[in-house]
């Protein structure tokens, strides 16, 4: 599908955030999936990410995962500095904030003609947790996780006790769970707490351990995997086309 892309201002408790909105330019409602970016935020490969969504029938919304900690617009580097300052802002954000972001998501998307009220949320690297943290909210039907960060050493700042491992009883959602086994930031033991607290909760998840390092979606940089990632395209289609019909 040919698609169109706008900017809006999204309304939080914590400030107003920046979203960019891709959709496809046909007449007519379409499921929502919340895109929650890596540490740099929009960067080209995230924006070329939701654009592919976007162009199989889905209105994609990638929002300022960082935006009272940066000024609206703010793209971080792949460098060292955009690194060091991305990871100071994750620590520096409690998950609280990030769950208040998700609900104003859903509200401006209640407002939108152009949506249907269906709504997925995907994420790489700590848009990954993300994701996952944003299925804790009853309005999310599905998310698609890739390598998520921080789940498994509830490393982000929260009240005591709601950590999203902690939480994760409280999802209904279908979740996709991608993990890289050359990922040196959620290691095998990290993997399998996941994996056996959301099996002792009986989630309803679909598991997958690829032969493939950290941001192996991200089309820049020597870790790309070209194969894996239009593999995870494909499966993330799949699962939203069936979860947000």
């Amino acid at each position: 599908m040919i698609i169109q892309s706008h900017q809006n201002t999204v309304s939080t408790p914590s400030g107003d955030m920046q979203t960019s909105i891709y959709r496809p330019i046909a007449q007519g409602t379409y499921p929502s999936i919340i895109f929650y970016s890596e540490i740099f935020q929009e960067t080209a490969p995230i924006t070329r990410s939701a654009k592919l969504l976007a162009g199989h029938g889905f209105v994609v919304l990638v929002p300022e995962v960082f935006h009272e900690l940066n000024p609206m617009g703010t793209v971080l580097a792949y460098d060292d500095a955009g690194k060091d300052k991305g990871n100071a802002d994750k620590f520096a954000k409690p998950l609280e904030q990030h769950d208040s972001d998700t609900q104003s998501m859903l509200n401006f998307i209640d407002t939108q003609p152009y949506c249907n009220g269906k709504v997925g949320s995907m994420g790489v690297c700590i848009g990954g947790h993300l994701a996952f943290r944003a299925a804790l909210n009853p309005r999310i039907d599905g998310a698609f996780c890739l390598y998520p960060t921080d789940i498994h050493s509830n490393t982000l700042p929260c009240k005591q006790g709601n950590d999203s491992l902690s939480q994760c009883a409280k999802i209904s959602a279908e979740l996709c769970m991608i993990f890289g086994k050359q990922d040196p930031h959620v290691s095998r033991e990290g993997r399998e707490l996941i994996n056996k607290t959301m099996q002792d909760h009986n989630l309803n998840y679909t598991w997958h351990e690829l032969n493939a390092q950290h941001a192996f979606m991200r089309d820049e940089g020597e870790r790309y995997d070209p194969a894996l990632a239009i593999h995870c395209y494909q499966m993330a289609i799949q699962m939203f086309q069936r979860c947000l019909s």
